[in-house]
């Protein structure tokens, strides 16, 4: 069969691959012909300094993985059309979700020996072109409307994601399903959605000490790829091989498959969405599902941490990094109404602040005000605590009284050394939760009047 000629009758972007059946599935997988626009991209990824298998000319009948990033989701979906003689189509997105392409695999009646053919057919399109109720079945359109929709209807994001994570893992059939962020300049991960049915005996990933090595590999490892599909012992072998730690722990952990998405935006991972010990009969269809589903959650957890971000640099004091007068504000209407729980309000004013930035400058005394608000932390650990103005502090506390009186009395011994942070205190605590202002009015006043003890005692620092 004259590949080259066939595949030249094709519009599209085009190739034929080539795999290999063997008893346990398939083995080599093969670019065997592409029509003109397959070769030029092949080119233009030269041109971008993209190396392929013999210079910039194309060799038949040569590893795929020479041409394209290796990836197990494209051996799999050759396999399934070219062995299994499936016709099948999907949708991939590359480049944080902001490129998504139309994929299609026909399997080709020709055989050589225990080789199977297939075209590999493939166009760009937008996210708003991808027709759901005609391309998909009617359950994986029901899936990602579904949530969608709660989604954009919800009042606790936390909460709904806890929802959709559920779903996500009944959908998929799973022992586990997890969405879970990273940030690569700190090193943190955090798992903010997880769903486990109550059959489910698998050590789970946060489980191992180095956890947050395997987390910050499975970037590398999903690379420019959409997704990670393991679904059989082939491909974990695979993944032995590109990434064997997190082998190590998958074995460990009793887990025989996984597929999980990257969360992207602007050609930046912050997190993960995954299932784990899903149902891989249904493999091919929980991949488009969760691609779709995982399209928007992305774009939703994305707006959800630059929200927060928002609110965190508008709610904290820059120098100090505790809260700022915004964030007392909004805190004191939300008390207007009345807690409903005993609490305690301290003002802590730091003496000599003006002194020491005369004295010895603006940076002194941004040092000064750094010690203050650490040793309100010290002090205080738990407990909400906000720079009201320039030398200003305010702590509330749910503590019980006695507890929150010995911290408040903590405070003024530690902070007894006018040649060091020095505070004027004033406290009070209502046992019914009571009125804010009228406890913030008793505050300032018993400030005031540690204020004036302070400079009786050292009368030479009032006016300086």
């Amino acid at each position: 069969m004259d590949l080259n000629k066939f595949v030249d009758g094709f519009s599209t972007m085009t190739c034929v691959v080539s795999v290999e059946r063997t008893e346990t599935g398939y083995g080599a997988v093969n670019i065997c012909a592409g029509n003109r626009k397959f070769l030029g991209l092949l080119d233009m990824l030269y041109q971008k300094g993209v190396s392929i298998a013999d210079g910039n000319h194309f060799v038949p009948e040569t590893p795929y993985y020479k041409y394209l990033s290796r990836n197990i989701n494209f051996e799999d979906f050759c396999y399934r059309s070219a062995v299994l003689k499936k016709p099948i189509h999907t949708y991939i997105n590359v480049e944080s979700g902001s490129q998504w392409f139309n994929v299609f695999s026909m399997p080709i009646d020709h055989e050589d020996g225990n080789t199977c053919y297939c075209t590999y057919s493939f166009e760009e399109t937008d996210i708003a072109d991808i027709d759901l109720m005609s391309s998909s079945s009617a359950q994986i359109s029901s899936d990602v409307l579904k949530t969608c929709i709660k989604l954009r209807d919800t009042r606790d994001f936390r909460k709904t994601l806890s929802e959709i994570i559920a779903d996500i893992r009944v959908m998929c059939g799973a022992a586990v399903c997890t969405i879970m962020l990273i940030d690569q300049n700190v090193g943190k991960c955090d798992v903010i959605a997880t769903s486990i049915s109550d059959d489910c005996n698998l050590k789970r990933a946060t489980q191992f000490k180095n956890f947050y090595d395997i987390a910050f590999s499975w970037i590398e490892t999903i690379g420019e790829n959409d997704c990670i599909l393991i679904k059989n012992e082939s491909d974990m072998q695979f993944i032995k091989k590109i990434n064997e730690p997190w082998y190590l722990t998958l074995t460990e952990a009793g887990v025989d498959s996984v597929v999980m998405f990257p969360l992207r935006q602007e050609n930046k991972t912050f997190g993960f969405i995954w299932a784990t010990n899903f149902d891989t009969c249904n493999a091919l269809r929980i991949k488009e599902t969760l691609g779709l589903t995982t399209f928007f959650v992305a774009s939703d957890i994305a707006s959800y941490i630059m929200m927060n971000s928002l609110k965190h640099l508008s709610f904290t004091d820059m120098l100090t990094g505790i809260s700022n007068n915004n964030a007392l504000s909004s805190r004191i209407k939300e008390l207007k109404s009345g807690s409903g729980k005993p609490f305690g309000v301290a003002f802590a004013d730091l003496n000599g602040l003006k002194r020491i930035n005369d004295e010895n400058g603006h940076l002194a005394g941004d040092l000064l005000l750094k010690k203050a608000a650490i040793l309100l932390q010290e002090t205080f650990p738990e407990d909400e605590i906000y720079r009201a103005g320039g030398d200003e502090f305010i702590v509330i506390s749910f503590r019980e009284r006695e507890e929150f009186e010995r911290r408040t009395a903590l405070l003024k011994k530690r902070s007894s050394d006018p040649d060091s942070v020095c505070f004027a205190v004033g406290s009070c605590y209502s046992e019914d939760g009571g009125d804010i202002n009228e406890m913030l009015l008793k505050v300032d006043e018993d400030m005031y009047r540690d204020k004036d003890q302070y400079y009786t005692d050292h009368p030479e620092r009032k006016h300086r």
